[in-house]
């Protein structure tokens, strides 16, 4: 065997495994961002007021406790079925309505358990951050959390 393996080989399986590789990288992002623009996330029913409670959920900086689809600090539950737990397939209006009163009645003071701060929010930014958890709940989070209580 006369052939050797050269430095000009070696950089042109470099630079083309390189090149391979990244159009694959490009391909799997457009893959990913279409398929959550298009697929996962409910567009059609993304109002000003799911707007504003994404707006509450940042200002209140409520990813310092809570996760969302997995991600965030892991001191306070889940929040992506908050909605499905709290009985909104069923009543839309007694969850929300539990939803506010909970939020309401933080901290409950209960000896040993964490407590959720009192955030004083307003009726219009209880209603809001309600929608918005209502409307995370139609994120298609592919089985995500994998057990209903989050």
């Amino acid at each position: 065997m006369s052939e050797r393996f050269t430095k000009a080989a070696a950089r042109n399986i470099f630079f083309g495994g390189s090149l391979f590789f990244f159009v694959v990288f490009v391909g799997l992002v457009a893959y990913s961002h279409t398929y959550a623009i298009n697929t996962s996330t409910d567009a059609a029913t993304l109002s000003d007021e799911v707007v504003r409670g994404k707006h509450v959920w940042e200002k209140n900086a409520c990813i310092n406790c809570h996760t969302l689809m997995g991600e965030g600090a892991y001191f306070a539950p889940e929040l992506v079925n908050v909605w499905e737990r709290f009985g909104g397939k069923d009543d839309p209006e007694g969850a929300r309505d539990t939803l506010k009163a909970w939020m309401k009645a933080q901290p409950t003071g209960i000896e040993g358990r964490r407590q959720m701060p009192q955030f004083n929010l307003s009726e219009r930014e209880l209603d809001d951050l309600a929608a918005f958890l209502r409307w995370v709940n139609t994120i298609k989070a592919q089985n995500w959390p994998p057990k209903l209580s989050g």
